[in-house]
């Protein structure tokens, strides 16, 4: 009770301001730019749900891509509301209690993915939609066995156990898994996690057609036909897919790609579906400080929203959810270190600061050289002998970085920030207000009337 009240008090501003101001109040236009259908249509029906978690993303990041973009971003218009995010025994969550919380509605532990804090076994949305007759899918730029996914059909102690998590897959009726992490799912002599069994192998005997390519996903996606049974796994990266900066150099497909794939194949199903889409590197650029991937994962996110905002505009009867699990670095709009907010810069920054660290020397002899290779201004020799000075050099590139946007951090990991909600279609209106992020799933299944049935503490 101390921190939804203590939240509270910390969140009134800001949610006066997202109530009242016109800049963000859904108006007839377009889904980008506010459409009376993203003001509720009252109680008029949702078959399908496309929930899209943003990992990490938090109103900083929002302001900062604002600047980032040069215009306001497609969710802008359809925020409604903020919601807490702590997990049962702490204060600041990872993403396997949010992810659970978020999907199932029930507070666990950190590191435990559908699983309560007694070790019960959790239903999720994504479960109560299936068992409703829906198909659902599962879209992901980590290991599609990461933690956020996995919170909607998996349950395990642990969210490291990824092997188990691929197993869980496999053996349910999720139909669309799209993302990385080939090692998960693969027996050790080919190089992969699994002891003895190849998971690629029992999906396809399972029904499902696997692809692991750009070309093939966007290929095969008329020859899925959910109402036969037919699914798809696309594993498109041995671990993670690339970071979007470094996307164009892969065969791998966008996430909004992925995320048009699985609406494709999931709207044949007349009985509706559940999609869950995570951004998820939005996170590891927080953990990171890295403002440049950040804001080009956001990018990438962002045209993943505005392809399932354009279904759900067309199709009238879809209610589309976008809401990160917690922030990552406590990213600033603004930082001391700048004279105002200039993250319009990082549209030039070509690299991760980790891929630009990697080519450094052993004595870092050639810092400038490779560093200005990758962003779009020179470095002052202070700025030099700061990167060879730091015990990590990559922490220390991106903070040079930062800086020039004017992009402030207060942490390499997660922070207990308040999360904002955007949502966009039918019975939108529900979401308007003050949240714990429990609340969400719980909203989600009186929308499409089905029943989680958890039990809560």
């Amino acid at each position: 009770m101390f921190k939804k009240i203590s939240a509270i008090a910390l969140s009134t501003g800001l949610i006066l301001s997202a109530m009242t101001t016109p800049v963000l109040a859904d108006k007839p236009d377009s889904p980008g730019k506010g459409n009376g259908n993203g003001n509720g249509n009252g109680g008029k029906k949702v078959e399908n749900v496309i929930y899209m978690i943003p990992d990490g993303f938090s109103p900083d990041y929002a302001a900062n891509y604002r600047t980032y973009k040069g215009e306001e971003a497609v969710w802008d218009r359809h925020l409604k509301g903020m919601f807490t995010t702590y997990s049962a025994n702490a204060d600041i969550t990872d993403s396997a209690a949010a992810g659970t919380a978020m999907a199932t509605g029930v507070k666990t532990n950190n590191g435990v993915v559908g699983l309560d804090t007694e070790g019960n076994e959790l239903t999720s949305i994504l479960d109560a939609a299936e068992e409703d007759g829906k198909s659902s899918g599962l879209v992901a730029t980590s290991t599609i066995t990461h933690a956020t996914p996995a919170s909607f059909i998996a349950n395990v102690d642990s969210r490291n156990n990824e092997t188990e998590i691929a197993r869980q897959y496999i053996e349910s009726e999720v139909d669309v898994l799209l993302g990385g992490g080939q090692n998960m799912f693969l027996p050790e002599e080919e190089g992969g996690n699994q002891e003895d069994r190849d998971l690629i192998e029992e999906a396809v005997e399972a029904g499902f057609t696997y692809t692991d390519t750009r070309d093939d996903l966007l290929d095969s996606v008329e020859d899925i036909d959910v109402n036969d049974g037919d699914r798809l796994l696309g594993l498109f990266a041995e671990a993670a897919l690339s970071p979007e900066l470094h996307r164009g150099e892969t065969e791998e497909p966008s996430l909004a790609e992925m995320t048009k794939a699985s609406i494709d194949i999931l709207k044949e199903d007349k009985d509706g579906f559940f999609l869950m889409v995570e951004g998820s590197q939005i996170d590891w650029a927080g953990h990171a400080n890295d403002a440049a991937w950040a804001m080009s994962d956001v990018a990438a996110f962002e045209e993943a929203v505005q392809v399932a905002l354009e279904f759900a505009e067309e199709d009238g009867k879809t209610l589309v959810i976008v809401a990160g699990d917690h922030d990552t670095g406590g990213m600033t709009t603004g930082s001391g270190a700048s004279s105002g907010i200039n993250a319009d810069v990082l549209n030039e920054v070509t690299a991760t600061g980790a891929y630009i660290a990697a080519q450094l020397n052993e004595d870092l002899t050639n810092t400038k050289a490779i560093v200005e290779q990758y962003i779009p201004f020179g470095l002052t020799e202070e700025e030099v002998q700061f990167i060879q000075a730091a015990d990590n050099a990559e922490i220390a590139i991106n903070t040079v970085v930062s800086n020039h946007a004017g992009v402030g951090w207060t942490s390499t990991n997660h922070t207990g920030a308040d999360i904002a909600i955007y949502a966009y279609g039918p019975q939108s209106e529900k979401f308007v207000g003050f949240h714990d992020n429990t609340d969400i799933p719980k909203l989600l299944a009186e929308i499409i009337k089905v029943d989680l049935g958890n039990s809560e503490e």
